[in-house]
């Protein structure tokens, strides 16, 4: 295919559309609600189709302020939402849903200088909040992801907000610019700025696993990883991945567990073989508390009012600190 004239390929299936150039090749999915494959110089970087999250495990200090049986039901929010909606625009311009049948008025040949995904969700809570979250695909194959959830009335304080990527294996590592060490909104005050490299994906060794590896006030984190789900590749080179900050700096946690998987452990060895790669962009972050230990709540400036609108956005791309090749998955 002549990727020369620097032009997106598109592909319109029956039920996604295919964003193509010389190296990327992404899928959105109208059925799984977002992208559902993200391949970049010839690696496969989704599991799952990324979706909003709304939930972190437990802290010590959470169980003692009794928060989660203030706002125990954004953990099921975080579980389940629904797809309530999808738009499409190409070149800026809105077009009708591209599925089946519509999808057949398409040649095989069609091209765009840039193309926008734009998913709404609804959550399950009482009262219901919705979320839309927009990819913009542009030439260079990269994507402007921007998130806005609708505040709602009624609705208990959030544990968090963000967006939550699984891929398909365990990285060897990360790589991003920001405060040092695990920081949290009340707990930044150590943080030192700078570029970091943590090896492997660390989980703090708490008696009983909860919330850790946050990373706040962040402007970039690759993800490196050499290894793929295909066991016909018994060796691969080493590639990566870059979400950078669009508009402000965002948080991050890059864990290999999902945070329902540290809810439900009550020791480190009920936890499952570290099988995948979970990141979650975050804007907006509850503070962990921690005053007397057990009991206070954390301090109203840093709870997240589910009443708010909450908006920030990243970008996804190649990663660039490091000499990285791609390999199939």
């Amino acid at each position: 295919m002549d990727y020369t004239n620097n032009k997106l390929k598109l592909v319109y299936g029956d039920v996604t559309l295919g964003v193509q150039g010389p190296d990327f090749h992404y899928i959105f999915s109208y059925q799984t609600g977002g992208p559902e494959s993200l391949v970049i110089q010839g690696k496969e970087w989704l599991y799952r189709t990324p979706k909003p999250t709304f939930w972190r495990a437990l802290t010590d200090n959470d169980r003692g302020s009794k928060f989660h049986l203030r706002s125990g039901m954004w953990l099921a929010a975080d579980m389940f939402i629904k797809h309530a909606d999808t738009e499409v625009k190409v070149n800026g311009e809105e077009i009708p849903l591209p599925k089946a049948p519509a999808n057949n008025q398409y040649h095989a040949g069609a091209e765009a200088d840039s193309v926008e995904i734009i998913f709404t969700y609804e959550t399950i809570t009482v009262p219901s909040a919705s979320v839309t979250v927009s990819y913009l695909t542009e030439p260079d194959g990269e994507i402007l992801v921007s998130v806005h959830y609708f505040g709602k009335a009624g609705l208990p304080e959030l544990p968090v907000f963000g967006m939550r990527f699984v891929m398909p294996s365990r990285a060897d590592g990360f790589c991003y610019e920001g405060l040092s060490g695990e920081t949290y909104p009340d707990r930044m005050a150590g943080g030192i700025r700078g570029i970091y490299e943590t090896e492997g994906l660390p989980v703090t060794p708490y008696i009983v696993p909860q919330e850790c590896g946050m990373h706040m006030d962040t402007g970039w984190v690759e993800i490196y990883r050499s290894t793929v789900l295909d066991n016909r590749k018994r060796e691969c080179l080493q590639s990566g991945i870059r979400f950078s900050a669009a508009e402000g700096n965002f948080a991050f946690s890059c864990l290999p567990y999902t945070a329902e998987e540290l809810e439900n452990a009550t020791h480190h060895e009920e936890l499952p073989s570290a099988r995948r790669t979970v990141l979650c962009i975050a804007g907006a972050v509850r503070g962990v508390g921690g005053i007397d230990s057990w009991g206070s709540d954390v301090e109203s400036e840093y709870c997240i009012d589910a009443g708010k609108d909450i908006c920030y956005s990243f970008r996804i791309g190649k990663a660039v600190h490091k000499s990285v090749s791609g390999s199939s998955i």
